[in-house]
């Protein structure tokens, strides 16, 4: 292994906690997310991450139809458990279909014949941990989140609020259950929507939330009630999708992409002017964008994707880069950044 990641421990409710590396990682892209790659291409970009020192790794039945969590049992199988933490999600149970019938055509391919089932009851919840710890032939899940309960997946705020409320009645009393005895460490929602990680923390007793792209160096709406909640709470912050997917690691290239779409002219050119200030000070975009999300005293872990070890290399060589203060101080004099966030 080269030099250590950084970590930052966690520990809310009093049970020791968790320890976490600043870089972790986010399998979606093993699931074969818009292209496949074979198990071997996999196995090498897991093992560069691990080599370079990460130690949290998160998945969820989703991603590849199973096939993320059966591609990190390969990994892991030969892991000391108690070295690394490990996250999964719950609200969906996978059935099985042909493949004609599966879900996931165009997003997920070469992946099991499986539909999804959205289920955040008390049985759905307490299944679906049973078919993870199944798939990732682990004897442990560190910490479970609430998948996908956000207007992007369930369609309308009315949907997002009938699946709130079917949580809180039944998949939240099985995972408040969990911790309580032990299974799990800690529990909350991963979700592309702060407003209904908010909408949770004032129903219920969360722990952490992994928000995707959410608060960035392009994103920072957070900051106004959601955060300092949080902070006030001792709730801790995942950071998935830290480049808003792609843009603020490409820059403002042709083809970019923005929160799952070709990025506007208008975000072109903000992330456009971003770039030019960190070139500047001799930083290069994407280091700038992974350190971002650290500076806030909730961020427990950055999680970008990746689906090679080219990929995973450059998360590694962000992850280890050290931002001048004065690069921040100019942003904020520009505009681009708030005047409240903490640098």
């Amino acid at each position: 292994m080269t030099e250590a990641l950084r970590t930052r421990h966690w520990d809310r409710t009093g049970n020791g906690g968790l320890t976490f590396t600043e870089l972790g990682f986010g399998t979606a892209p093993l699931g074969n997310l818009y292209r496949a790659i074979t198990d071997d291409e996999a196995q090498a970009t897991l093992q560069s991450a691990w080599d370079g020192g990460v130690r949290y790794f998160d998945t969820a039945p989703l991603y590849g139809l199973g096939l993320s969590e059966t591609r990190l049992n390969r990994f892991l199988r030969d892991k000391p458990r108690d070295e690394y933490v490990l996250s999964s999600k719950v609200g969906r149970l996978l059935k099985p279909a042909t493949e004609a019938t599966r879900d996931g055509h165009g997003k997920w391919f070469e992946v099991p014949a499986r539909t999804e089932i959205y289920d955040y009851s008390y049985d759905g919840v307490m299944r679906s941990v049973e078919f993870s710890l199944e798939r990732l032939g682990v004897d442990r899940i560190d910490m479970l989140f609430a998948h996908d309960i956000d207007v992007p997946n369930q369609g309308s705020r009315a949907n997002v609020n009938a699946k709130v409320d079917q949580l809180m009645a039944g998949g939240y009393h099985a995972l408040e259950r969990m911790r309580l005895d032990g299974t799990i460490k800690a529990f909350g929602a991963g979700v592309n929507e702060w407003e209904v990680c908010e909408q949770l923390l004032h129903r219920g007793d969360f722990d952490i939330f992994l928000m995707a792209g959410r608060y960035t160096l392009l994103e920072q709406e957070a900051l106004t009630s959601f955060l300092p909640l949080c902070a006030a709470r001792g709730v801790g912050i995942v950071t998935g999708g830290p480049y808003n997917s792609g843009i603020l690691a490409t820059g403002p290239v042709d083809g970019s992409f923005y929160d799952y779409e070709p990025a506007t002219a208008q975000v072109k050119a903000r992330v456009g002017r971003i770039d030019a200030i960190c070139a500047d000070h001799g930083v290069r975009l994407i280091d700038a964008a992974f350190q971002f999300p650290l500076l806030h005293p909730t961020t427990l872990s950055v999680i970008p994707g990746g689906q090679g070890v080219a990929e995973s290399e450059g998360n590694l060589r962000a992850a280890a880069a050290t931002i001048p203060p004065d690069l921040w101080a100019e942003l904020k004099r520009e505009g681009l950044i708030r005047q409240d966030a903490p640098t």
